[in-house]
């Protein structure tokens, strides 16, 4: 019963990270990091297949191996992070806009404190 809840959850994931490469602010690497946890416990030909992946699979195995994110990673998150913030400031009215920039302030605060490589 647990192994198709991660094939499941891991395909999920893996049709968010696709999402994400065409929605900027919509993240990528966290989908598909879940998805090859996901994977790695129920199919692990699927997680072979994001690991060996051109794209994908370094910012996964330097996730698995060493907790480490790119710096390229971190910059197009905190990219990604700004304009959700100006997003939120010009269509959002107060107190609203503050969320994105909580989110933004926690999550980019977690990202950066990770290992670079």
């Amino acid at each position: 019963m647990v192994r198709p809840f991660y094939l499941v959850v891991g395909i999920l994931s893996v049709g968010l990270g696709l999402v994400g490469l065409v929605l900027p602010l919509l993240p990528t690497v966290p989908f598909f990091i879940l998805a090859a946890f996901c994977f790695a416990r129920s199919n692990p030909a699927l997680e072979q297949r994001l690991l060996s992946h051109p794209d994908i699979g370094p910012h996964l195995r330097l996730w698995r191996d060493r907790g480490a994110i790119s710096k390229r990673g971190k910059q197009a998150a905190t990219a990604a992070f700004m304009v959700s913030i100006l997003l939120a400031l010009a269509l959002m009215s107060w107190p609203w806009f503050l969320l994105p920039i909580l989110t933004a302030i926690i999550a980019g605060s977690w990202i950066w404190s990770r290992p670079t490589h």
